[in-house]
């Protein structure tokens, strides 16, 4: 069996040419624009746009010559029809810059419309990984929320609402140019919102440190944005989980906690960087199809689904786990390298269930009769279950699925 440990010592990033973080850094944006064009198009939701923050981001670019157009339809899971109704309003028109201002869907937004409005045709034509011909308009990202981690990485998730399915574009073309990362956006981000995009960074961060590690040839890294898991990724998931395992309890108890909500801004960039080349794996792969038959959020979804993970891919990864409970404060080095493996799994089904994600699968609204189809359709996502450390199969992940559903913490593996 191939090694799945990074027996090359192999390390990469893909990263955008330069990131800015901390409170009050979206000042430095006309800079940031100056040299790339004189007119913006900012893509964002109905929301943002009634906001004071979003009213003083404009104005700074107007202030500064800038000419400011703004798309602010963006839904939910972004849909194929957003990207659609944005080639017809600004098509013709000469834009020279996107922004992204918002969660993960105005951030795609931002970057399949840099794509879309220089490249033209239809966004299905680059449904996949690597088929962008060139790159597109410059993108900058703006994120207002703590999680997805789109603000550095260049795939951008479609949902396209004629075939009922989530796809990704996936291309290095997709990474922005520049990426201003201020927690003082995130002080208005509603409860909800933070509790699902908090669970998602958490998820980005175990998945990533757990991934499989592929020891990629030269053609391989050529060819494929999803390498493994490597010492450089490694890095931020160290420091993004150790940050996560304070920061998210300290933002439940105070939304107004500005350093709390820059630790947890800091650690979904960590995250960011970590899956743009590790990947994320079973949980994202298996919450795609729960997500379209139930409706409920990513970020909740994948936060319900990853104890279990956790346990199933425990065999594969001890040692690993054992690190994030000492990462998290609740192991120590002496104990048992097993225990301090399980310790890190129940800390983290703790954090998760401080932000009010479901202990069981239930609760998102899955039923039984659709296990069967749900693992049939992860199986598909093999962008994301090649990067799993375990290999997975239809029936371990129906096995899977009936112990969240009976919210079963009992069990430690899936033979």
């Amino acid at each position: 069996m191939a090694s799945i440990e990074n027996d090359l010592g192999l390390g990469l990033l893909r990263q955008p040419k330069t990131v800015l973080f901390g409170a009050g850094q979206r000042r430095q944006l006309p800079y940031l624009v100056k040299p790339l064009g004189s007119h913006v198009l900012i893509c964002t939701d109905s929301r943002m746009a009634t906001t004071a923050e979003y009213a003083e981001i404009a104005a700074s670019l107007t202030e500064n010559g800038i000419a400011v157009s703004v798309y602010s339809d963006v839904e939910p899971d972004l849909p194929r029809s957003n990207v659609v109704d944005i080639q017809r309003r600004f098509g013709s028109e000469q834009v020279d810059v996107v922004i992204g201002l918002g969660g993960g869907s105005c951030l795609d937004m931002a970057k399949v419309a840099g794509l879309m409005l220089s490249l033209g045709g239809d966004i299905r034509d680059y449904f996949g990984e690597n088929l962008v011909p060139r790159p597109g308009l410059p993108v900058i990202t703006i994120p207002t929320t703590g999680g997805t981690g789109a603000e550095v990485t260049c795939i951008a998730v479609v949902f396209d609402d004629e075939k009922h399915m989530k796809v990704g574009v996936a291309s290095a073309y997709l990474e922005a140019v520049a990426a201003i990362i201020d927690p003082e956006l995130t002080l208005s981000c509603p409860p909800g919102l933070t509790a699902a995009t908090g669970a998602d960074a958490l998820s980005h961060l175990i998945e990533s440190f757990t991934d499989r590690a592929k020891n990629p040839s030269a053609d391989d890294i050529d060819q494929h944005l999803y390498v493994g898991k490597n010492v450089l990724t490694d890095v931020y998931c160290r420091t993004g989980i150790e940050l996560l395992g304070r920061s998210l309890e300290a933002v439940v108890a105070d939304p107004s906690d500005l350093q709390a909500r820059a630790d947890t801004m800091f650690a979904a960039y960590c995250a960011g960087m970590a899956i743009n080349t590790a990947g994320t794996a079973a949980a994202h792969a298996i919450q795609s199809p729960i997500g379209n038959l139930t409706h409920s959020p990513h970020g909740i979804g994948v936060g319900a689904l990853l104890p279990y993970v956790m346990r199933f891919n425990l065999p594969a990864r001890v040692a690993v786990f054992a690190e994030i409970g000492r990462l998290l404060g609740v192991a120590d080095a002496a104990q048992p390298e097993l225990d301090q493996a399980h310790a890190a799994i129940e800390r983290v089904e703790q954090i998760l269930s401080i932000l009010g994600v479901p202990g069981d699968l239930k609760e998102l609204g899955l039923e039984p009769k659709d296990f069967e189809f749900v693992a049939q359709q992860a199986m598909l996502a093999t962008r994301l279950t090649s990067n799993n450390p375990r290999v997975l199969t239809e029936n371990s992940i129906v096995a899977l699925l009936e112990r969240g559903y009976a919210n079963d913490r009992s069990w430690w593996v899936i033979e």
